[in-house]
């Protein structure tokens, strides 16, 4: 079967001794996705952030990206939802994305990193993508408005998340049939794309007479 393009070599060290994991670096592709959805994210909370403080210092500030009814920034910044821990949630952002750049910058370099280190990045994108899924649904159902940073924010989460479950299922670090490798190696980009595409037809669907009206 050929290799997927964003397949990466065995890297020096896969296992040592007795079988065990040793350091795995990844190829120049993973890497990369993992630097640009770095920097997507952190441009989107940095902006949000910005946003933010306008709007603390003046109630009466508009987001550019409050557009209209539905495509409104201002009134995602000022739900309860926009600060579930107790800050604003960009705020994370901006240290969650920034590690990711760090870490897929090291990667670029040459980098590799323990199968303790490639899990905790797995959990790591879990929860983003778990915090996404939950906000989508508050935007949706519960704010009824729709933030476009926002949006970026997801996407570049979603990519990251299942391209990191690809790197661990490649290297054996989230054991799963070798059919199932295989068939995620061959169709890298469908699962992300068709997550996308779910969460795209949840939002034309639920605001569908705003946007053929």
């Amino acid at each position: 079967m050929a290799a997927s393009a964003m397949d990466v070599a065995r890297p020096r060290g896969a296992t040592d001794e007795g079988g065990r994991h040793g350091p795995v670096g990844a190829g120049r592709g993973f890497a990369l996705t993992l630097v640009v959805t770095g920097l997507a994210g952190l441009l989107a909370s940095w902006v949000i952030v910005l946003d933010k403080f306008h709007l603390l210092e003046d109630p009466d500030f508009t987001p550019a990206c409050s557009l209209n009814p539905v495509v409104s920034c201002g009134n995602i910044m000022e739900s309860d939802q926009a600060e579930v821990f107790g800050f604003p949630n960009p705020m994370l952002g901006l240290v969650t994305y920034g590690a990711v750049i760090a870490i897929g910058m090291g990667l670029l370099a040459g980098a590799a990193y323990r199968r303790w280190f490639w899990l905790g990045l797995q959990a790591g994108t879990l929860f983003g993508v778990g915090f996404c899924t939950w906000l989508q649904y508050q935007s949706l159902y519960e704010i009824n408005a729709l933030c476009l940073w926002c949006c970026l924010a997801w996407a570049a989460t979603i990519v990251m998340f299942w391209y990191t479950t690809l790197h661990n299922v490649r290297h054996g670090f989230l054991p799963v049939p070798q059919g199932v490798r295989r068939t995620m190696e061959e169709f890298h980009w469908l699962i992300p794309a068709v997550h996308l595409g779910i969460i795209g037809m949840l939002i034309l669907t639920r605001w569908w007479d705003f946007w053929t009206s």
